[in-house]
């Protein structure tokens, strides 16, 4: 039998609690809905929420304890703060364990690549690697991973994010990573900074964390490239870029196209050339893949097991994932579920993998982009260039925000401009013939996951 994720008194000493009896937990919550038997539930106190209302649903659900600020008759151990308890217990599950942590961040690609570089680990420690789950990179997220890191672990991918300065600097000092990697800077969140160079500086916070004799993975290709190199010198023992210009430390020396829509990249590393095929397509991917084998070297992990791994990964929901939707008379259609996010690099990037696509006929369904600042309108007008370049027939473009991008293709490619997810799926389900192909893409809160689970694509 495995050792407890928690005792109720490794617990009690992490966070200064006083425990009401023993218990041993093998998971930890803060989301009752999600408790599983024999996890630890921690009754957070949010602006509309207080997680002591729950306390007998995530007992009911095989809670073994609860962290809480206020007495109970469940097992537990009661501390004065839970939201400090569980930043606590965060601390103390990075303070036993001896892995290698691996810190995630950037405008774009963040849990691809987290989830690529726990598949590439797993590959060679089977069981022994940690990470973050969904999209848990905030303030509440990254303390919650780490608590759920169990201390034998030999590696841990930790994702973490922001939208305001000084937002990284906190999440990293939690995470103490030996490789930080950013993967992208682009203009996402750019409402709440001054111009794209501030969010440079904002992710460049990951590198205050690193640990001593610490690695800094840089994307080469990215125009504030010198920016975060700069940054990273006071803070990184080595700095690694990759990339596919010339000078990159990890450089894709040679990229050809799968029959399956993949790549074949033969790539050179630091002490070494690899190949390997990306599974999934588009040219963003082949960067992110390069950051995640520039990060296992640097974990002195098993790059050639690496490569193998990023062969079989398939899309993520709401990233990239795919699958056909039936239509009548048994015929279908391919879905292309980018329906998680949308900023105007990862717009771009998608576009351009739906116009390799070899289907008839292209369609799109794009929500608005949202926390785009004064320049909104430009950056939604400038998606005009490649929605055409990709070849699309038709456009159902879905929010306010779309207004401006509905200008910009009037008499180009033919268009409806909707106002919410559920009319979209109306004009979607007219428009979809045999053998289509349809992206679809937006700011997580239009809502189209909603219309990807419809489609027959799972959960919203």
């Amino acid at each position: 039998m495995s050792a407890p994720l928690w005792t109720s008194a490794a617990i009690a000493a992490a966070t200064g609690g006083i425990t009401s009896t023993d218990f041993e937990a093998t998971g930890v919550t803060f989301d009752s809905r999600e408790v599983c038997p024999g996890d630890l539930f921690i009754a957070l106190k949010g602006e509309t929420s207080d997680g002591h209302l729950y306390l007998d649903q995530a007992f009911a659900r095989g809670a073994a304890g609860a962290i809480v600020s206020a007495q109970t008759a469940h097992p537990h151990v009661l501390v004065s703060d839970t939201m400090a308890a569980l930043e606590a217990l965060g601390v103390a599950a990075r303070a036993r364990t001896t892995a290698t942590i691996i810190g995630v961040t950037g405008s774009v690609g963040k849990t691809g690549t987290k989830e690529a570089l726990f598949a590439a680990l797993d590959r060679a420690a089977p069981g022994q690697v940690h990470r973050s789950v969904k999209s848990y990179n905030n303030h509440t997220g990254v303390p919650l991973s780490l608590a759920r890191m169990p201390a034998t672990s030999r590696f841990a991918v930790l994702e973490m994010g922001m939208n305001h300065a000084g937002e990284l600097a906190t999440l990293t000092r939690f995470v103490r990573p030996h490789v930080a990697i950013i993967t992208t800077v682009a203009s996402v969140h750019i409402e709440f900074f001054k111009d794209e160079a501030g969010i440079a500086d904002a992710k460049a916070e990951i590198f205050e964390g690193l640990e001593p004799g610490g690695a800094a993975i840089i994307p080469f290709d990215n125009i504030h490239r010198d920016r975060l190199i700069a940054a990273a010198q006071a803070q990184a023992a080595r700095i690694v870029t990759f990339g596919s210009g010339h000078g990159a430390d990890v450089r894709a020396l040679e990229t050809m196209r799968t029959p399956t829509g993949g790549t074949f990249v033969t790539a050179q590393l630091l002490t070494r050339e690899l190949s390997f095929t990306v599974g999934q397509p588009g040219a963003h991917l082949v960067s992110n893949a390069l950051a995640v084998v520039a990060a296992v070297e640097a974990a002195r992990g098993d790059v050639a097991l690496a490569g193998l791994a990023l062969a079989e990964l398939g899309g993520l929901a709401g990233r990239g994932a795919r699958f056909l939707t039936p239509l009548a008379n048994g015929a279908t259609a391919l879905v292309i579920d980018e329906s998680y996010n949308a900023n105007p690099a990862s717009m771009r990037a998608t576009l351009a993998v739906l116009a390799a696509e070899p289907a008839p006929r292209k369609l799109v369904v794009l929500g608005e982009m949202r926390e785009m600042g004064d320049d909104s309108a430009a950056y939604h007008a400038d998606l005009a260039a490649p929605v055409i370049a990709a070849g699309v027939s038709t456009a159902i473009l879905v929010g306010a925000g779309m207004k401006a991008l509905a200008n910009a293709l009037e008499g180009q490619v033919d268009f409806v401009h909707v106002p919410d997810a559920a009319a979209a799926l109306v004009h979607l389900k007219t428009m979809l013939t045999a053998g289509d192909a349809v992206l679809i893409k937006g700011s997580n809160g239009v809502g189209l996951s909603a219309l990807v689970a419809a489609l027959g694509g799972g959960k919203p």
